[in-house]
């Protein structure tokens, strides 16, 4: 017994000598190595499957592995010095560094290591990414992908390792091997894949002619796939345009469409809004940024409110002045939008500023390949759908939405039953304004927040308006989908400068046939 455990431990010694040694020799080729010698090594650690050496490549791929004068690796990393690969900081640090440097090709293969170590990781969505990152043209990683297949559980993960391992079967000397590799590659929908049976297709590559055929045959199915993807694609693009101009549109909707006043600086109350988020973010990293990833449910009621007040205020001192009287209205509040703009310079500058996503609305749902539906995007999705919902409950349940339609159909009648008429005005373009401002905080979520933000979106705000019939919410809600959906294909056809064009002349010719637009005129021109 005690000789069979002195055999034992000399066995171990000699097995952790040999890793040993042959981790030397790696960081030794990483360490001195040309750019073939580090690719060989780094081809060689990917083989391993030993998940030690992730940091060390991570480090590498970031530039933070420094080599001493006998070649020794080091990772530097915030003013200290840690071992390669035991990672325990170094004390004291060496004197004299010298950086490691990889070139574009190294950092691909570097990156290709670290997925295929990811592999045997005991998280799932690390398994999946790593997956995803893979390249199929890699065919020294096969022995790895075969490993991981035998121990794989997950059928997602398994799937995407599947045709992984047929993508590098491609280079088989066994025609019948590639025949069934093209015909897998066929269930795939990863645009890769496209490239891979593009290339089968040429007798210069490919010499058997059953799996040139079987290729194109695979070919047809998985462009079918990306063109439906594409097309899923190109209608959520639609739909979150389409949010986005309903947003804008919605608080038009009331102050044009139902008031009949041309608010030119409703852009401007946009932009208020979406300033309103920024110093709402700023106050929460500043005196709360352990809650700073709810910082936008406190922003929504600062957005709304700064741009009701600077609507109600707007109203009261020189809209409501000019009511009856288009032409002045649209020179007043195109004057006002000016003075916004050059108040907000003033205040926070002439540069766009940066609002920043919660941790929440960071990332996106896969659903295919080639389709990502970012989750900013669908929070606005919703978020729209969910004021539009508000603006009809208060337009139709509410004793402010009762006056506000009774105002607009008839407005002498209105004041005869005691409706406070000017009051009315009043809060309907407040709410307006404020709708406004809820856009401008949903828009800082997606882009960079300026003082021309508005100006982007006050053109087609009245084209929804108009297209979808003056003073009807559920027009509005048809044109700022529909647009959004066409405007979308016509820039996938034609580009985004084209489609706009197309558009707008598509509204003229539109109007022209049928001035009320989707729906019937209802307003408060209606009985003049």
């Amino acid at each position: 017994m005690r000789f069979l455990l002195v055999l034992c431990s000399l066995c171990l010694n000699l097995l952790a000598g040999a890793a040993h040694g042959r981790d030397g020799a790696l960081l030794a080729a990483l360490a001195g190595g040309d750019s073939g010698t580090k690719l060989e090594a780094l081809n060689a650690i990917a083989a391993s499957g030993d998940s030690r050496w992730i940091p060390l490549l991570e480090a590498l791929r970031a530039g933070e592995v420094r080599a001493d004068e006998t070649g020794r690796l080091y990772i530097a990393r915030e003013g200290a010095v840690f071992d390669a690969l035991q990672g325990v900081a170094v004390e004291p640090p060496p004197d004299e560094l010298s950086s490691v440097t990889v070139n574009n090709r190294l950092r691909r293969a570097i990156g290709t290591a670290i997925a295929a170590l990811q592999l045997r990781a005991s998280d799932r969505e690390t398994r999946l990414k790593a997956v995803r990152s893979l390249d199929r043209k890699d065919t020294s990683l096969l022995p790895v992908i075969e490993r991981a297949l035998a121990q794989e559980k997950d059928a997602q993960i398994r799937e995407l390792l599947e045709l992984v391992h047929a993508g590098m079967q491609l280079e088989n000397e066994d025609p019948a091997v590639r025949l069934a590799a093209v015909k897998a590659l066929g269930q795939s929908d990863d645009p890769g894949t496209r490239a891979l049976l593009l290339a089968r297709l040429d007798p210069g590559v490919e010499s058997d002619e059953a799996v040139r055929a079987q290729a194109k045959a695979s070919l047809r199915e998985v462009e079918a796939r990306l063109a439906r993807g594409e097309y899923l694609g190109h209608i959520f693009s639609g739909v979150s345009l389409g949010s986005i101009l309903l947003l804008a549109a919605l608080g038009l909707a009331i102050t044009y469409g139902l008031m009949g006043v041309i608010n030119m600086a409703h852009g401007e109350l946009i932009m208020i809004g979406a300033y309103a988020t920024y110093v709402v973010q700023n106050l929460f990293q500043s005196l709360l940024p352990g809650l700073f990833d709810w910082y936008l449910l406190a922003a929504l009621p600062v957005a709304f409110a700064a741009s009701a007040l600077v609507g109600m205020a707007m109203e009261r001192s020189v809209i409501r002045f000019l009511y009856g009287r288009p032409l002045e209205t649209l020179l007043a509040t195109w004057g006002i939008s000016l003075v916004l703009i050059q108040l907000v310079r003033t205040i926070f500058g002439a540069q766009n500023v940066t609002v920043s996503n919660p941790v929440w609305m960071s990332g996106g749902i896969q659903v295919m390949s080639n389709l990502v539906l970012p989750y900013n995007r669908v929070v606005i999705i919703g978020f729209a759908a969910t004021v539009l919902l508000a603006v009809w409950l208060i337009l139709t349940r509410t004793r402010l939405g009762l006056f506000v339609r009774g105002v607009t159909q008839n407005r002498a009648m209105a004041g005869c039953v005691g409706v406070p008429t000017a009051r009315v005005d009043t809060y309907a373009f407040a709410l307006g304004s404020g709708i406004a401002g809820l856009a401008g905080c949903a828009l800082s979520q997606i882009g960079n927040v300026g003082p021309d933000l508005g100006q982007a979106y006050i053109v087609d705000s009245f084209m929804v308006v108009v297209l979808g019939g003056v003073g009807q919410l559920a027009g509005t809600v048809y044109a700022a989908l529909g647009l959004g959906v066409v405007n979308k294909f016509l820039e996938a056809w034609q580009g985004a400068v084209l489609a706009k064009i197309a558009v707008l002349v598509f509204i003229i010719a539109f109007i022209q046939k049928r001035p009320q637009g989707l729906f019937a005129l209802k307003g408060r021109f209606a009985d003049a």
